[in-house]
């Protein structure tokens, strides 16, 4: 069997990336230090305990599965803590993904698939976001992921490593078979924030600005379910193993939600009330990113399935009545 390095394999979007790849006939080796994933979220193949600060930790991993690729999901994602502890993140995600790279560099791995982010972009002022927008993050988080494309490059021309470059927006949802679901540690994602006020888990969802230059005053993203981004990562690896060449991709739906507007289909999905609150703005927040993915549907051959908000509002209400992870 075929085997593929996720590193983040224990998290959010690695561990439905893990079910898309082993559905494709992959078996997918989950990375994970457990700082913010879950051992229970592994499933579909073997969980190797270590961090991508540790070197060696990467170098026997590698040398024990032989992966023929390598997806990287794993890297701290907080906005608002990447703008208050700027050097933990560069140190964190950018040398992290040196480790990494050297790894497979020094083990002859020669596919690597890179989750990057609409955050590179920073704030564009409304604009419809393609591959080539210039890129100009506003927070340290989108910094250390710019800087981390830049080195996937270099380590593609000096070593022969084939790589795809993803650059998706706000991913939402869950598995629709119940298998696996978002929940993080903390939890910082609109869309279960809002399920768990809905639900009483928490007093009320706190609306972070209401002054943005928006239709209604509130941040506007794109949503994109997360299991149509890990089928999009399935068809990049296959890209590289079919040796189409490298790419970068953004991943979205090109239709812009406010939160109100989300708040307001959370409503109609679960039939109740959300208890909101206004907060203040919250630093490095772009007002609106929005993308264009023609490149993924027509070299990809990418067709989203669920991406509609309802649905991905849907899954994700599904997924918060059951127990979830425990520690």
């Amino acid at each position: 069997m075929t085997k593929v390095l996720v590193t983040g394999g224990a998290g959010y979007i690695g561990a439905h990336a893990c079910k898309a790849l082993a559905r494709a006939g992959f078996v997918p080796v989950a990375f994970d230090n457990l700082t913010t994933g879950w051992a229970e979220a592994v499933k579909w193949g073997p969980l190797v305990r270590g961090d991508l600060m540790d070197r060696a930790t990467i170098d026997a991993a590698l040398a024990e599965h032989r992966p023929v690729a390598v997806l990287h999901f794993a890297a701290l994602s907080l906005v608002g803590q990447s703008m208050q502890d700027p050097g933990h993140y560069w140190r964190v995600n950018v040398g992290g993904a040196l480790n990494l790279l050297e790894a497979c560099a020094a083990a002859g791995v020669q596919n690597f698939v890179f989750s990057s982010t609409c955050a590179t972009y920073g704030d564009q002022d409304g604009v419809l976001l393609t591959e080539d927008t210039p890129q100009r993050p506003i927070n340290a988080y989108g910094g250390s992921k710019l800087a981390i494309e830049g080195m996937v490059r270099d380590f593609g021309a000096a070593f022969g490593i084939n790589h795809v470059i993803f650059r998706y927006f706000n991913v939402a949802g869950a598995d629709p078979e119940g298998e696996v679901g978002e929940q993080h540690r903390p939890e910082t994602h609109l869309i279960p924030l809002l399920l768990d006020a809905v639900a009483g888990k928490r007093p009320a969802l706190t609306l972070h600005g209401t002054d943005y230059p928006t239709p209604d005053g509130t941040c506007v993203r794109d949503y994109v379910h997360v299991t149509d981004l890990a089928q999009a990562h399935v068809l990049g690896l296959r890209r590289l193993l079919d040796g189409a060449g490298n790419g970068i991709f953004c991943l979205g739906t090109g239709r812009g939600f406010s939160v109100r507007e989300v708040i307001e289909a959370s409503r109609i999905v679960t039939n109740r009330e959300v208890p909101v609150v206004i907060g203040p703005r919250r630093a490095g927040d772009a007002a609106a990113l929005v993308s264009s993915s023609t490149l993924a549907v027509q070299d990809l051959g990418w067709e989203p399935q669920r991406s509609t908000l309802r649905q991905m509002i849907g899954d994700a209400w599904a997924w918060a009545q059951k127990p979830g992870f425990s520690a």
